[in-house]
């Protein structure tokens, strides 16, 4: 029962062992197709799916875009999901990495030299925010939160959303529409080095003309309005050179793309996400530069987006062990099991009461034939008291072999049969000795005694 017991024990920590370090699939939800996020997370999933990773795996969900990614999430549809910080960010949502971080892109595209000289009657060169009521501006991409971006700016420096007019490009059409004339400003919002808004800028570049960068002198107040947006600027050159786009730093704002799970995902599984996408971050950032963008997320109490129990341990040096995770219930488990074997051979004993009991009376019975045995005076009442002691002794035997009795208990009974035994063979001894008629008359007067 002991090797059992410690088997058990044993088969019940190995499978809570396996049980908790088996592998773990999270489904991201990540979209829109061929979007920059969708190949970060296609690589990801790749690299997390080798064998050698073995706590997570990922299964990507492609998604319409942003907005349909954290409703795949707050529906409990997804397990992680890539969102825009300045979206709606669902209430079940937790932070655990930032994927990159968007800066918007305002700009007005060069009119060309020779136009300039020619069209002396076009409209007034725009050089600043507030004097874009009243124009066309084209908006890079099809999401409506790049309209909704736009908006806050425009209402930041007083131009009212109504009295321009907006219209949409989608990211693979962009450059052709800018190179058309569709607009008189546009905006985009991506990474510093997105290769969309490049090419768009490079659109505007007409007949040796640079495009005007549009400043957002006020992106603090925003940022202070607004807490998914963030005060930033554009390098100097970042769009090209020969001339630099822009010449100088430009102020603007930024954005993040979050990388957040559910509500409810255990600790320890986010935390081993979370190790491992910056462990895989490091592996993937020279064969997949968009990787290296990724960043811990914020811990503060007060950020945007809280941070999930698991990454903040993960960030913070606090991630727990097995053994720190499960210790308890491994202790609750080792004093339930004593607790069970301890009432197991409780009720084990009860169920053998009776069988005890019989074994006593029995016992007491062999004590009186004992007595009995020493003044009997008739051969077959002692043949008779010497099967029963057989039987007695057959039935104590099953006792011990079914743990009803202990072995004290058996040696006691030995000792009890022994002198049983000595005092049948000592009586049967004496009555042999003796002659007929002292055995009748013997038997007679003990007879008379007992009437």
């Amino acid at each position: 029962m002991t090797l059992a017991g410690v088997l058990a024990v044993v088969g019940a920590l190995a499978a809570g062992y396996y049980f908790a370090m088996r592998p773990v699939t999270l489904r991201i939800a990540v979209g829109p197709a061929n979007s920059d996020d969708l190949k970060v997370v296609q690589n990801l999933a790749q690299a997390f799916n080798n064998p050698q990773n073995s706590q997570v795996r990922l299964r990507p969900v492609q998604t319409d875009g942003a907005l349909t990614s954290a409703n795949l999430l707050g529906e409990g549809k997804a397990d992680l999901a890539i969102i825009r910080g300045d979206l709606d960010v669902p209430k079940n949502a937790q932070a655990v990495a930032t994927l990159r971080k968007n800066v918007a892109v305002l700009w007005v595209p060069s009119a060309g030299k020779a136009r300039a000289g020619k069209d002396k009657k076009a409209a007034p060169e725009i050089t600043k925010i507030t004097q874009l009521a009243g124009r066309r501006i084209g908006v890079v991409g099809r999401t409506q939160a790049n309209v909704n971006l736009l908006k806050v700016i425009l209402r930041q420096y007083g131009v009212d959303p109504g009295k321009v007019e907006i219209v949409q490009f989608p990211a693979n059409e962009a450059a052709e529409a800018i190179r058309n004339q569709k607009a008189d400003a546009y905006l985009a919002a991506g990474p510093v080095n997105s290769k969309i808004t490049s090419d768009a800028i490079a659109a505007s570049a007409r007949d040796g003309g640079t495009p005007k960068f549009l400043a957002i002198d006020s992106a603090e107040a925003i940022a202070q309005n607004h807490p998914a947006y963030e005060a930033s600027e554009i390098p100097a050159g970042t769009f090209g050179g020969a001339p630099d786009k822009p010449e100088a730093e430009v102020k603007t704002i930024s954005f993040a793309h979050h990388i957040v799970a559910r509500r409810g995902i255990p600790e320890s599984t986010i935390a081993a996400f979370t190790r491992q996408l910056f462990a895989i971050r490091q592996n993937l950032k020279n064969e997949f530069p968009l990787t290296a963008k990724i960043e811990t997320p914020d811990t503060d109490k007060d950020a945007t987006i809280p941070v999930h129990p698991g990454a903040a341990a993960f960030v913070d040096g606090e991630e727990k062990t097995f053994l720190d995770r499960y210790s308890d219930y491994i202790w609750w488990a080792l004093m339930a099991m004593s607790a069970m074997g301890s009432a197991g051979a409780w009720f084990a004993g009860y169920l053998k009461k009776d069988e005890r009991n019989v074994n006593t009376s029995q016992r007491d019975r062999l004590l009186d034939m004992l007595s009995a045995a020493r003044q009997c005076d008739s051969m077959d009442e002692l043949d008779q008291m010497q099967a029963e002691a057989d039987d007695i002794l057959r039935h104590t035997l099953l006792c011990y072999e079914h743990g009803t009795i202990e072995e004290g208990t058996l040696t006691a009974f030995n000792i009890a049969i022994e002198q049983f035994h000595n005092a049948v063979a000592d009586r049967k001894a004496l009555l042999l000795s003796m002659p007929q008629n002292l055995q009748r008359a013997s038997a007679q007067f003990r007879a008379a005694g007992n009437a």
